[in-house]
């Protein structure tokens, strides 16, 4: 389906482009949200008395893409990433990534507009990007990317397990401990009985005798 859009959309064009699209996406999405009309005689004609006006749009955005462009080039970012000794990335550097750098820098750019030699960048080093910005402008943004040594933890030698006496192992109950005696053994072994002899016996048990 043709359609003539109505304002500007990323993914699709700007505001007067006539493009042709998926006739569900035009009317699920597109019409819908006045982003864009059907092509016929009559849009076209709207859009023709509607030409001066869009493009002093255009012209205005422009004017500010080469004033973006001049900052951009004027800025030389520098990103710390974790990296070995021999100059490799633990990672890479993404177009994400320097989105994300640029935001913290006051710059709005889209990760889709912004190009890496590589698609990535996996040693440290210097880099020129194109950063996309309307129509023809492109800018050439500088990026250092520096190492940062990645510490390593070093751990303790474990120490040896000592292990228990074996003589005498736990039991299910005892836990390793002597048994302890209890009831007439333990009475039997507090008070031992004294064997009697001829010596020992008392004068009324020798008086009973001679009788």
């Amino acid at each position: 389906m043709k359609v003539i859009l109505n304002k500007d959309l990323a993914t699709l064009g700007e505001e007067g482009d006539v493009k042709d699209v998926a006739a569900g996406y035009a009317r699920n999405f597109l019409f819908p949200r006045g982003i864009a009309l059907v092509y016929n005689e009559r849009t076209k004609k709207i859009f023709e008395e509607r030409r001066e006006e869009i493009e002093g749009r255009k012209a205005l955005k422009r004017q500010d893409a080469s004033g973006l462009k001049e900052k951009l080039e004027a800025l030389s970012l520098v990103l710390v990433m974790p990296a070995g000794s021999n100059g490799k990335l633990y990672g890479a550097v993404t177009a994400q990534t320097i989105t994300d750098e640029l935001t913290k820098n006051g710059f709005q750019i889209e990760r889709k507009k912004i190009e890496i030699p590589g698609n990535t960048i996996k040693s440290t080093g210097k880099y020129n990007v194109l950063i996309k910005l309307y129509e023809s402008a492109v800018a050439e943004c500088s990026i250092t990317i520096e190492g940062q040594p990645v510490k390593t933890e070093t751990k303790a030698p474990a120490a040896p397990q000592r292990r228990g006496r074996r003589d005498n192992p736990p039991g299910p109950r005892g836990e390793g401990t002597p048994p302890v005696n209890s009831g007439e053994g333990a009475a039997v072994q507090d008070n031992p009985v004294t064997p009697v002899t001829e010596n020992s016996r008392s004068p009324a048990d020798s008086e009973h005798s001679e009788e």
